[in-house]
């Protein structure tokens, strides 16, 4: 017998994710990087030949047209997201974008309503949820090892070295929140699930208008909360704790786990820690694979973008508007 054909992957863009994440968790996860499109032809051209990507294709478009590609990785700005993702969407192309869904709320319902209408299956890159250890914690909090959760505190910085990045650019909707607050967003949707009762946030802005260090709160019923922190100026930081009526679970990276990564339960005289990511798999290999597998109709689909997205998108609406209106405020009393 053979074996099936590697799915063929296109990427849309040459951003640094693609590079670093993305390319070589597909190898990882038996995919094809079978083309990459750009606009700029030379760029386009050396990016395909630095990252071993078969093709490289001038303009987006020309890319969702071709018949050879049975997938999409959009790495593109945030504002470019809708366009190009409702664009795949409606060329057949199933789509892994990246996180957020959008910029905007009113962005990811259009994105949403073209992933129904057109039945092509839609995934954002949060890949945290597809990963093994996730599931080790979920089994934990499920079996009472820490009592009832009642609080995630949970943080996501990383230093920019340079004012010249699209995360410090308000017209291609940058921003900490949206570029990596929206991790722990997602993970408490994960843990609690989307019904929150209330967000509140306040921000520091720099760069071009946009939120370079926010911190925030949702509540959830039952007096339960993610408390969050991210930003753009200190060393790299996704420390994260699963506070609980009889203890903590304390998480060195539960975003994007690597070998190196662990987790530790505290509860009474308890304490145990677990190695994240044996056999230094990477953190999107295991989404990835599933997406293979789906194409292949090997599996069905699980975290569908239509299942998962507009809980995040509302709750960093939410929190955006806290902010906004924490920043007006606190002008107008100056």
């Amino acid at each position: 017998m053979t074996s099936p054909r590697p799915a063929r992957w296109g990427v849309l863009g040459t951003a640094n994710i693609a590079r670093g994440q993305f390319l070589p968790a597909l190898r990882q996860a038996g995919g094809a990087a079978a083309a990459v499109a750009g606009r700029d032809p030379a760029r386009t051209s050396a990016y395909a030949v630095a990252n071993d990507i078969d093709r490289a294709i001038t303009g987006y478009q020309a890319l969702l047209d071709d018949a050879a590609i049975d997938a999409v990785y959009i790495a593109l700005p945030n504002a470019l997201h809708a366009e190009w993702t409702i664009r795949a969407l409606e060329a057949g192309k199933p789509v892994l974008c990246e996180k957020p869904l959008c910029g905007t709320l009113a962005d990811t319902e259009r994105v949403l309503a073209a992933a129904r209408a057109t039945g092509t299956f839609l995934w954002e890159a949060f890949v945290f949820p597809f990963h093994s250890q996730l599931a080790q914690i979920r089994q934990l909090i499920a079996a009472g090892a820490i009592g009832d959760l009642m609080e995630i505190k949970s943080n996501f910085h990383f230093a920019l070295r340079t004012d010249a990045n699209i995360r410090l650019s308000a017209e291609l909707e940058g921003g900490a929140l949206l570029d990596v607050g929206c991790y722990p967003v997602r993970l408490a949707q994960e843990i609690f699930g989307p019904q929150y009762s209330a967000a509140w946030a306040r921000a520091v802005t720099g760069g071009d208008g946009v939120d370079v260090d926010t911190w925030g709160v949702l509540e959830y019923p039952a007096g339960r909360r993610l408390m969050l922190s991210c930003g753009f100026g200190r060393s790299y930081d996704t420390a994260t704790t699963l506070e609980g009526t009889d203890g903590r679970i304390s998480v060195t990276n539960p975003f994007h786990p690597g070998p190196a990564d662990h987790y530790t339960v505290e509860a009474g005289q308890t304490k145990t820690q677990t190695m994240a990511a044996p056999g230094g798999e990477r953190s999107f290999t295991a989404a990835i694979r599933h997406i293979n597998a789906v194409i292949r109709a090997e599996e069905a689909p699980r975290l569908l973008a239509i299942e998962t997205s507009l809980g995040t998108a509302l709750a960093l609406h939410d929190l955006a508007v806290s902010s906004a209106a924490g920043s007006a405020a606190a002008g107008a009393g100056g």
